[in-house]
């Protein structure tokens, strides 16, 4: 008999159906919400905005660079902070799901250092903080990363970079922010988007989740790219 594959394993091979979360021991809230009609659905899409991807996306790529980033590699030590569960989709404008598009998150560690030479403290940064993930979109254009809940740093609002790339093309490039941080007023980059709705579309709640015994929070972040 084949042995079943573990949690870490079937999320790094993106094997997992988000409904069948219950079988890897995720969380059920994690489970997308019932289907709206194609025409609810497509009159609520809102292009993504593009923003700039910053001078920190990582130099030189970590080693592991699998969707788990509180662990590296096979080392015992988690990351410090609160652990999040970042779901979505990726869609194009008329709300298809875009599959085997390569979506890439990098954000700060618990200190606010970013896995790159010239970011502000890197010696004392969080060596076992990943600190890059990347995760291949399933058929209906779902991703999945096990991470922490982005902090702020002198002149930013927390935040989680986005890339997503299809056949060597990129599609979008965007920053993820939190649902209610008393910074984004000031956050220039968040602010730089003029329509409110665009502006909206990436601050995502990152809600505690109910079930979950140690505190994690999960986040739901849907990118449409303007194909």
């Amino acid at each position: 008999m084949r042995p079943q594959p573990s949690r870490r394993e079937a999320l790094q091979n993106g094997g997992l159906s988000f409904g069948a979360a219950a079988l890897f021991g995720l969380p059920l809230s994690m489970v997308p919400p019932p289907r709206l009609s194609l025409r609810e659905f497509q009159e609520q899409l809102v292009k993504t905005p593009i923003q700039a991807e910053g001078p920190f996306y990582p130099n030189p790529l970590p080693l592991d660079t699998d969707n788990d980033l509180l662990i590296i590699n096979e080392k015992i030590t988690p990351a410090v902070g609160e652990i999040t569960h970042l779901t979505g989709k990726v869609l194009d404008i008329n709300g298809r799901p875009i599959r085997n598009a390569l979506v890439e998150i990098w954000q700060v560690d618990s200190k606010g250092v970013y896995l790159h030479k010239d970011s502000d403290n890197y010696a004392q940064r969080d060596s076992n903080f990943q600190g890059y993930g990347r995760f291949t979109t399933t058929p209906s254009g779902e991703y999945y990363f096990r991470t922490i809940k982005p902090v702020s740093y002198p002149g930013r609002t927390p935040h989680i970079h986005v890339k997503v790339t299809k056949d060597g093309k990129q599609l979008l490039t965007t920053q993820c922010f939190i649902k209610g941080h008393p910074q984004n007023e000031r956050d220039e980059v968040l602010q730089d988007i003029q329509d409110p709705a665009a502006r909206d579309s990436v601050i995502v709640d990152f809600a505690p989740l109910a079930d979950s015994k140690i505190g994690e929070l999960a986040a739901h972040f849907q990118m449409v790219a303007g194909l």
